[in-house]
């Protein structure tokens, strides 16, 4: 086995802004057996903390970086090889390491892609544009839910961007976009999609929306068939009446860190997963002039009577495109029930031990989920 062979473990890069993350807990220990998508250690950054899996099948032959030990981006964090590897080996692959990684080397894996703007009805949309996209392949558009942005989805669009083109985007109101969400309502924001679609000349897209934004992807299909290669729906609104209306209100309430950082962590199986820093961005984007009445419109355009507004199950069977729904079985804000009783051609993926965020909580197998979905639609065009 030569020292290529060898894997090197490095601290990823999950979103626009980490340049580091901090070591929290070892999963495996030295000298065990690895699989690929196995969790190896959890790691917290600035934003929220989740697990690094393996890349490679092998053995964890040394754990380089400590708990508590803070790693900047595309340092080392473990080695895995076979068993058979010696520790001499293992140590020059380490130093090696060491002598020859420079900080900031690479400024595409340090800096990351930059977001860019568009012009749609008046407004500006921001959104970030990863992968190259083949002739006649559809894109994948990203859309995130009630009170979010793009970086909800900062552990997939890189690696949904292996095979495809993909934009995430900051819906109107939310993130950098323009304040304006018109009347609030699911067709306003499926309007502000379309045209951002129009504005970048995309004829027809894959759509995952994840909850108010699986309501709004549902809504393009219906409206606008053709624009819709398939449709994959995370956690979504527009399936079913319930919801938990008071987990809306009081995200739209909250102007205190305690406050907002319980009805953050109801988004989660594991309330862990909400860091400070998370609480605090949140918290310092509700203060921006306009957002309180963004949020109010939108929630009240979705929500009325502590039920949803739009029940859209009964209009799936008119839907042609190949659908996919994804739930964490763990839902505190919209019931994974809402999942069960669909058409037999809709695909159904229950996530065990997740909450509301599948994309964050269980990120590897969403991303496999979704690949392999749009993969099946495309052989189906």
């Amino acid at each position: 086995m030569s020292d290529a062979e060898i894997h090197r473990l490095t601290m990823p890069k999950w979103g626009l802004t980490m340049t580091a993350g901090t070591v929290v807990k070892w999963l495996v220990e030295e000298g065990e057996k690895v699989r690929p998508g196995d969790e190896l250690v959890e790691v917290e950054t600035e934003k929220i903390a989740s697990a690094v899996e393996a890349p490679s099948a092998g053995v964890l032959h040394r754990r380089v970086a400590a708990e508590g030990d803070t790693v900047l981006v595309g340092g080392l964090l473990a080695v895995i090889a076979e068993r058979s590897v010696d520790a001499e080996r293992i140590d020059r692959v380490v130093e090696e390491f060491a002598e020859t990684f420079v900080p900031g080397d690479d400024a595409d894996a340090v800096i990351g892609p930059s977001t860019q703007r568009v012009t749609v009805g008046g407004g500006s949309l921001r959104y970030l544009k990863l992968g190259e996209l083949e002739p006649g392949a559809p894109p994948l558009i990203l859309l995130h839910g009630f009170g979010g942005d793009l970086n909800n989805w900062l552990f997939n669009s890189e690696a949904l961007s292996a095979a495809r083109t993909v934009y995430a985007l900051d819906l109107p109101g939310h993130g950098e976009s323009s304040r304006d969400v018109g009347d609030g309502s699911i067709s306003a924001f499926a309007s502000a999609v379309a045209g951002f679609m129009d504005a970048l000349a995309i004829p027809s897209a894959h759509l995952a929306g994840h909850s108010l934004g699986g309501a709004i992807a549902l809504h393009i299909a219906l409206s606008e068939p053709t624009r819709v290669a398939s449709l994959s729906l995370i956690a979504s609104a527009g399936l079913g009446s319930e919801i938990d209306a008071g987990f809306v209100e009081g995200f739209v309430a909250a102007d205190r860190r305690r406050s907002l950082r319980d009805e953050l962590r109801k988004l989660f199986a594991d309330p862990a997963l909400v860091t400070r820093r998370l609480v605090d961005d949140v918290l310092k984007f509700k203060r921006i002039d306009g957002v309180a009445g963004a949020l109010r419109k939108t929630a009240s355009g979705f929500v009325s009577g502590g039920a949803q507004s739009h029940d859209l199950r009964d209009r799936l069977a008119g839907i042609t495109v190949p659908i996919q729904v994804i739930w964490g079985e763990m839902d505190g804000v919209i019931p994974a029930s809402h999942a069960a009783g669909l058409p037999d051609s809709i695909e159904i993926a229950l996530l065990p031990g997740v909450g509301h965020m599948p994309m964050m909580e269980a990120a590897s197998e969403v991303n496999l989920l979704l690949t392999a979905f749009m993969e099946r639609a495309a052989e189906t065009r």
